[in-house]
């Protein structure tokens, strides 16, 4: 006979209370409460949006294939540009031009399975609709069989070697199959469209959706290799939007409903539900994706845009914040380092400014000696037992630096520039780099090596309360704030020598809580508003939003990192003694029901 143990190769547990390192699915028995229970990860109950790479050329009205970390884009045109033959390729993370399109086009179509295998048929050159197509193998385009019907605006999906082009302004019932080498008119769609959005797996296996008819459409119909047939319509109709997937699981964004959109819907097979929104509304971009799950938003317009956005589906794996313990005195502006379950909170704002040190546990925080000199708006990296404070605020800007050796303050070398609301990185109290600062708002970098401040390759761009995150080498500057009031999105990376711009936030703000390394970061709160409660997390190449702080707030401190960190005290308003604790994995606990 079939036991648990068999089945699933482990006992039932007997244990009081929740089962430490339980694995997901395993069902133990909690003495405590009586209860049989089992754990599952927490998951995405939506898909959301992330920012890709940009493009290296802003454009408009072209196309695109392949999918999320291996997609290719080609064509299109800028604001008062003639058409374009410029080809990109992306590898998950940033794009690089490659080999140009024989034919300069607009309003081309385009399907593929990758950035080495791609189709794009018809469009625009300038002077009239063609009938050209071209295949991408890997390194050059060549031109194949044309299409029967020269036409722009069409829905292509497929593979290079099987696929089908419906649709389009010259021909907007026309649908015509590709077999590798010639196309063949096959039936008609039911709904005359151009610049609907379409996906599927082959010649014989599609679907399209939106468009416009005239009017805008959410008519949705799927193909079968001889016949279309209406299915559910898109909950929010629209034309010039991105289209990818397959019949069974595909994927509806952005677009233009009469005014620009970033809506997302996902189609199962039968319904279209509503997922997050795209970040920058937008039509006329190119797309790319295998399902539902995974895709590529680029450029667009209006304006003509080169940004690009990476989607995730639902059913993915969620970090969460939750309580930790509390500081004993509530400050903002305050200085931070170690790690989720050893760091130190020192000085800051109560108000007046503060001296106040104190340690945390992973519980519960404790009075440890003060700094010398009280002070709000410093700068702080390190350890809980090897940390460095420096610069702020007394009565006036100072530049004053303490070290900490996990019992006493010491002050040591002043920087060279006294300011505060600085930025700040580092390990311990004898490598750290500061950053940034106000009086006046200034992009100094300066850099400790255990005994002295050296100044070193500027900011690109002068700020004061940039979130800081990684080593004296390799750190970033997050966000902040510029004259005029101007608050930014920029991040900059330190390689030692110089600062580079990188990829931005998703919302531009000061003052955020950061904490981690230069490829795995995060960033949660701030302002413009009082109270932000938006964290983001850094993957070396994008900023991904995910849950939101429960108290939001300006002028906290974070610790730790992006799978385990820690944010405390800041200004909700009033200033806040909170903690709360990050897990970029969590999950849920069931009780099995016995009735």
């Amino acid at each position: 006979m079939a036991t648990y143990k068999g089945i699933n190769g482990t006992s039932v547990v007997n244990y009081a209370g929740d089962l430490p390192n339980v694995l997901d699915g395993q069902v133990w028995y909690d003495s405590t409460n009586a209860a049989f229970k089992f754990q599952y990860p927490n998951v995405t109950t939506s898909g959301s949006w992330a920012t890709g790479g940009s493009l290296n050329t802003g454009r408009q009205q072209f196309s695109g294939g392949g999918i999320q970390d291996s997609a290719l884009v080609f064509g299109g045109e800028n604001t008062g540009t003639a058409q374009m033959d410029l080809t990109e390729s992306y590898n998950g993370s940033s794009w690089t031009e490659v080999a140009d399109l024989n034919t300069a086009r607009n309003y081309n179509c385009g399907t593929g399975t990758s950035n080495t295998a791609a189709l794009t048929a018809g469009g625009s050159d300038g002077s009239g609709n063609v009938a050209i197509v071209e295949l991408w193998g890997g390194s050059s385009w060549t031109e194949v069989g044309d299409l029967n019907l020269a036409r722009n605006g069409s829905a292509l999906s497929g593979t290079t070697t099987s696929a089908l082009a419906v649709g389009g302004d010259g021909g907007p019932v026309d649908a015509e199959s590709w077999n590798g080498s010639a196309w063949t008119e096959v039936t008609n769609i039911n709904t005359s469209r151009d610049a609907a959005g379409g996906a599927g797996a082959s010649n014989t296996s599609a679907i399209i959706f939106g468009g416009f008819t005239p009017p805008i459409s959410g008519v949705t119909e799927t193909w079968n290799g001889s016949s279309w047939t209406e299915v559910a319509d898109l909950n929010t109709a629209r034309t010039q939007l991105g289209g990818t997937g397959i019949v069974t699981s595909a994927l509806a964004f952005g677009g233009n409903t009469g005014s620009l959109t970033g809506a997302t819907e996902v189609w199962n097979g039968s319904t279209w539900t509503e997922q997050g929104d795209l970040s920058v509304a937008r039509k006329f971009f190119a797309s790319a994706g295998a399902n539902s799950t995974s895709a590529l938003a680029a450029g667009g317009g209006t304006p003509v845009s080169s940004s690009t956005e990476e989607f995730t589906g639902a059913g993915q794996p969620i970090g969460a914040w939750s309580t930790g313990g509390s500081l004993n005195t509530a400050r903002s502006r305050l200085g931070g380092a170690g790690t989720q379950a050893a760091s130190l909170a020192f000085g800051g704002r109560t108000p007046p400014v503060s001296a106040l040190t104190e340690k945390y546990n992973g519980t519960a925080w404790t009075e440890v000696n003060d700094l010398n000199t009280g002070r709000e708006g410093l700068g702080g990296t390190g350890t809980q037992t090897s940390a460095l404070a420096f610069a702020g605020y007394t009565t006036t800007y100072v530049a004053l630096a303490e070290s900490y050796n996990g019992t006493s303050w010491t002050e040591v070398g002043d920087l060279n520039s006294a300011r505060e609301r600085v930025g700040s990185a580092g390990t311990d109290n004898t490598a750290a780099l500061a950053f940034a600062g106000r009086d006046p708002i200034v992009a100094i970098t300066e850099l400790w090596g255990g005994s002295s401040w050296t100044e070193v390759g500027d900011l690109n761009t002068v700020r004061y309360g940039p979130g800081g995150a990684g080593t004296s080498t390799a750190a970033l500057a997050i966000g902040g704030f510029t004259n005029p009031p101007n608050y930014l999105a920029s991040v900059e990376s330190w390689n030692g020598s110089a600062w580079t711009e990188i990829a931005d936030l998703n919302t531009a703000r000061s003052v955020v809580a950061a904490a981690g390394t230069q490829t795995a970061a995060i960033a949660a709160g701030g302002e413009p508003n009082l109270k932000d409660d938006f964290t983001e997390i850094w993957n070396g190449s994008s900023w991904v939003e995910v849950a939101d702080l429960s108290t939001g707030r300006n002028n906290a401190r974070g610790a730790g990192g992006s799978t385990a960190g820690l944010v405390f005290g800041g200004d909700v308003p009033p200033i806040t003694s909170a903690t709360e604790e990050w897990s970029s994995s969590t999950n849920v606990v069931k009780t099995i029901s016995t009735s």
